[in-house]
């Protein structure tokens, strides 16, 4: 099983807070910045990702990370992971298929939504024990408000 944080907090030049996703411990981003060098015409575009922001409503007791996204791309049932750099998450939007169990959540079937010809199928799956999961996602109620 993977392990999976969620971590909201300032991060400059937003004054909205974001939420970093780490799987075992790596950050979401660099793990599909690995994946995404080979297929990207521009190393700069690898990866090019930030946090989804506190304002769209994605942290706790948002069912978004739980099989009922708030925002998708692709409108079949996707939930948009990682938004772009410049904080309008459907400017660049990394999407999966999560699905949930009485025992796990999963991600797979990993897009970029502006390259569907990108092959994502080395990102993922992951596969996460449903409580820990749950704690991990609980405790982004608590991040601080900054606006």
């Amino acid at each position: 099983m993977n392990v999976i944080e969620f971590r909201v907090g300032p991060v400059a030049p937003s004054v909205y807070p974001r939420m970093d996703i780490l799987v075992d411990g790596i950050n979401l981003i660099e793990l599909a910045r690995v994946v995404e060098l080979p297929l990207a015409s521009s190393p700069s575009i690898a990866g090019a990702y930030a946090g989804l922001l506190e304002r769209d409503l994605i942290c706790w007791p948002s069912t978004h990370f739980l099989g009922a996204p708030r925002l998708q791309w692709f409108s079949e049932g996707e939930t948009v992971l990682l938004g772009c750099e410049c904080g309008d998450w459907g400017c660049w939007p990394l999407t999966a298929q999560v699905e949930v169990t009485e025992q796990t959540v999963a991600w797979s079937g990993f897009r970029n939504g502006h390259r569907p010809n990108w092959d994502l199928r080395a990102l993922g799956p992951f596969v996460f024990d449903r409580q820990q999961y749950e704690t991990a996602l609980r405790r982004t109620a608590a991040s601080p408000k900054l606006y």
